[in-house]
């Protein structure tokens, strides 16, 4: 069973998509040059509002998470994978980590991209301010 969320968000001029680690989306607006991993602001979902149903389904031990990125035509597949020690308590930031770590902001653990392995033509639309992003969360088991 395919749980899908879409979150739409915005870039942003200071994204840098640099991390090695991590990339993040948030509902913040302000972004400094600090904030490596971010790669899109003003998202419309933190963890916290994501459906009950995608939080369940992505707390099952298999549970196998994909984010797809699309931005102006330029299209970026993330594959990750849920775990059940996921919290989805952050109001504002969604996590993906190529680590296992987890804490109230962490979306996905295990992911085989972080900021730093996005394409940089996707990269580079989202240095655009008013570039629309729609982030696609699909979590499967």
């Amino acid at each position: 069973m395919k749980i899908i969320e879409i979150i739409d968000a915005f870039g942003h001029k200071n994204i840098l998509s640099t991390h090695e680690m991590t990339f993040e989306i948030t509902k913040e607006t302000h972004l400094t040059k600090r904030g490596d991993c971010i790669i899109a602001v003003k998202a419309t979902k933190g963890l916290a509002d994501l459906s009950v149903e995608f939080k369940e389904t992505a707390r099952r031990e298999n549970a196998k998470i994909t984010i797809t990125i699309e931005a102006d035509g330029v299209k970026e597949v993330i594959n990750a994978q849920g775990s059940p020690y996921l919290l989805f308590s952050h109001p504002t930031d969604l996590v993906i980590r190529k680590s296992d770590y987890v804490c109230g902001r962490t979306l996905a653990v295990k992911a085989n991209k972080t900021a730093c392995d996005l394409s940089r033509q996707l990269v580079k639309k989202l240095r655009n301010p008013s570039q629309k992003v729609r982030i696609t969360l699909s979590v499967d088991y």
